[in-house]
Formats: C-alpha cells, structure tokens, sequence
C-alpha cells in the first residue's frame, strides 16, 4: 500500500479518486490521513464524511456542490469517505456523477470494508488499494513495540493473546492493550 501511494506522488500523477478496501481496524483512514499530509494538504482541505451516519442521496448532493470551491490552503482538497459500502444507491449514483468529472483540485479517498457492495460503476473510477489483514505474529510485534514505547513490559505470549483476539485488527489491538494497561499498575 505504502510503496503504490508513494509511486503516485513521486509520479506526479495522481489518480483523483481510491477505493482502500480491507478489514476493520488494519488504518484505512490513518493511511488516507497520512497520505493526505504527505501530499501537503493542510488540515482545513481535508473532509471526513462516515458514510454510516451521512449515507444519503441530500449527503452526497452537499459533498458534490462543496467540491467546486478552491482548497484553502493547499494544492488540494482531498474528501475521505469512511464506511463507503453504506451509501444509498442514490447516493452512490450521485457520487458516481463527481467521480467521472471531479474538479482537478479534488481528490477522493473512500474507503471499505466491504468491496462487493461497492457498486462497479464506482469501483471502476477508483484506483483499488488493497489492504492485507496482517497475521498474528505482525500483529502480536506491533503490540510489544507499542507496549515498550508506553514503558509497559508486556510478554510475549499475553503479546500472542492480544493478536489472536484483536483477529487481524490494529484498533482492536491497541484497545485490549490499553485495557490491559489500565487494569494493571505494576508495569508489566
């Protein structure tokens, strides 16, 4: 994921529109964060839509009227649509109408965790981004850094437990860890 987001901006051509598909949990919107900062674009020209909550037709409508004003800051705007399999398809529809003819100031992130309710129409503007659900042992090492960095000595197989029940998940992770953290005050 890092090595094809960092070919595009070092292409200089960048597609307007991604599709970040993956599981819960593994940072498909910290990476649309981040890859928003790498291309310099100033917190005021990020938007942040979660599609479960704005998933309607008068939603997009509002999205699609704001993409024409100039970015404040930046080079770009840059729209990050969280949860984007929970569009209506009406909405889907009309965001279908700003994906074929997007501003060249614009650019889309949607993310998902669930590709097949993504229509095609929309799939085929977007570049795919696949994100990989990482094994336990990734997993179970990204709680045992995180854990060294908060001064908590964590063993390796509590480290394992976490992996296992986090199934796959960072977020998950990171909340029984803390969990962990906050129930325990001896350190370890």
């Amino acid at each position: 994921v890092v090595k094809n987001l960092t070919a595009f901006i070092a292409s200089g051509k960048l597609p307007h529109a991604y599709l970040f598909v993956g599981s819960r949990g593994i940072g498909k919107t910290s990476v649309a964060r981040i890859f928003a900062n790498a291309l310099n674009i100033k917190n005021e020209d990020i938007i942040e839509i979660d599609a479960a909550s704005n998933r309607g037709i008068d939603d997009i409508r509002a999205l699609r009227d704001s993409v024409y004003t100039m970015p404040m800051l930046s080079e770009y705007k840059i729209y990050i649509i969280d949860e984007v399999h929970m569009l209506t398809k009406d909405a889907f529809n009309a965001l279908l109408k700003t994906l074929e003819e997007p501003p060249k100031h614009c650019l889309f992130i949607l993310a998902t965790t669930e590709r097949e309710k993504v229509l095609d129409t929309i799939v085929s503007r977007c570049q795919l981004i696949n994100f990989e659900t990482p094994n336990n042992e990734i997993v179970a090492n990204f709680v045992i850094d995180i854990a060294k960095k908060e001064g908590v000595k964590l063993e390796a197989s509590i480290a394992n437990m976490i992996a296992k029940n986090a199934r796959g998940g960072f977020r998950d992770a990171l909340t029984l860890l803390q969990q962990l953290i906050d129930t325990n005050t001896d350190g370890k």
